[in-house]
């Protein structure tokens, strides 16, 4: 992909997980209060944060090696997961319920992947159907000698 259809992907994908994000910040503090917020905030960061850096990475890898993007993939992949797991763990172990509340922050985070997925799918369908087609000539289709 270009430079500009990367944009187009990020943002495409982007604007429909802020406005959730949003949303989910306002509903956490109107339902939970501050730890609503705490909790709303540190999912929008996270699941903004790791989508982009895959979208990053994708950019990075547009003209190496096939078994390089994969690799390369499968790293990132691996390590958001190890990253996730962390501060996950971190969350919970330093932080008391009160202060970030978990089912506020499962149900953000939940919710903005939903909005990035979608998002980033309507951009990529987008950007797909505005790819020129390749040129076809009409003797490809027929065989020479028949007649026609």
């Amino acid at each position: 992909m270009s430079q500009q259809n990367e944009v187009g992907l990020w943002r495409g994908a982007l604007i429909p997980a802020v406005i959730i994000a949003v949303i989910s910040i306002v509903a956490g503090v109107l339902i939970r209060g501050s730890s609503g917020l705490w909790g709303a905030l540190l999912a929008s960061f996270t699941v903004i944060l790791y989508f982009s850096v895959h979208l990053l990475i994708s950019k990075i890898s547009t003209n190496l090696d096939p078994m390089a993007v994969m690799a390369l993939a499968m790293f990132s992949y691996f390590a958001k997961v190890i990253l996730m797991g962390a501060l996950l763990l971190v969350v919970t172990k330093t932080t008391s319920p009160e202060s970030v509340d978990r089912p506020t922050f499962a149900i953000a985070a939940l919710s903005i992947t939903a909005a990035w997925l979608a998002g980033e799918i309507r951009a990529f369908v987008k950007l797909r159907f505005q790819l020129p087609l390749p040129q076809t000539s009409p003797q490809q289709g027929s065989p020479k000698g028949s007649g026609e």
